[in-house]
């Protein structure tokens, strides 16, 4: 009898992190989900979010990057913020560029192409071509990550339970750069 009232108490504390929409959302490509994906320069996974497919990628930017906290090799400090971040052209969003220069961090990230013809008075955006080349990295770790089936397609209904899935893919893709 005891432990029924547990199991309510355990179900609805994993309710509450479940969005109402599961993380599930039609867009032109179908029915799906949007997993977000960091990864530092070497293509370890540091953090992923889910989203349902037709929400826009720039819209959980922010909070992405507020998952990591990324150990410095000298004074074993934690920081907050890495030195640059590399994106592609979705992320070209003027809240981004200011966030990203308000907390110190250069943005690598190409401007999209204006389709005006007068071009906006100012200082034109740049970015470091050098830099953006290595973003190949991110298309590596995605594709590493969808050679995991049950990552690759869905089984799973809960976004909890698929984060956690995917989560599980990080620790193994870790076990095997520790152990090979």
């Amino acid at each position: 009898m005891a432990l029924v009232p547990l199991l309510v108490r355990v179900a609805t504390v994993f309710d509450k992190d479940e969005p109402v929409d599961h993380a599930l959302g039609r867009s032109k490509g179908g029915f799906g989900t949007k997993l977000h994906l960091l990864c530092d320069a070497q293509g370890l996974p540091l953090s992923a979010l889910l989203l349902p497919s037709q929400a826009h990628e720039s819209t959980q930017f922010e909070a992405l990057l507020e998952t990591v906290s990324i150990e410095r090799q000298t004074s074993g400090r934690r920081r907050k913020r890495p030195q640059r971040v590399a994106a592609d052209k979705a992320y070209h969003a003027h809240r981004i560029r200011h966030w990203l220069h308000s907390h110190g961090i250069q943005a690598v990230i190409p401007p999209r192409k204006i389709r005006r013809t007068k071009p906006r008075p100012g200082r034109p955006i740049s970015y470091d071509q050098c830099f953006y080349r290595d973003r190949n990295v991110i298309e590596r770790c995605v594709g590493w990550l969808k050679e995991c089936r049950s990552v690759a397609t869905r089984y799973e209904k809960l976004a909890v339970n698929y984060l956690q899935l995917v989560k599980l893919a990080f620790i193994e893709r870790y076990l095997r750069l520790l152990m090979p």
